[in-house]
């Protein structure tokens, strides 16, 4: 069986994916909001600006507003 850079990139994402999802076990709902934020963000960010730029920028705005959405209601 031939071992190709998909496999490669998906075994790294899977592996990654569990390391990030054992991290989040001791997090708060709103630290969890401003990670997923920052996530989707970021993905999105990448999609409209691309490159390194366009990706920290969507991170950064996408952690910013699920932090403000996930904030507790008083």
């Amino acid at each position: 069986m031939k071992f190709t850079q998909r496999n490669s990139v998906f075994s790294v994402f899977m592996l990654m994916t569990a390391i990030t999802l054992s991290g989040c076990a001791g997090m708060t709902y709103q630290e969890k909001g401003t990670a997923a934020g920052a996530v989707i963000g970021g993905v999105a960010g990448n999609a409209i600006g691309g490159g390194v730029l366009g990706t920290a920028a969507g991170a950064v705005v996408g952690g910013v507003v699920g932090h403000e959405v996930a904030k507790p209601k008083r």
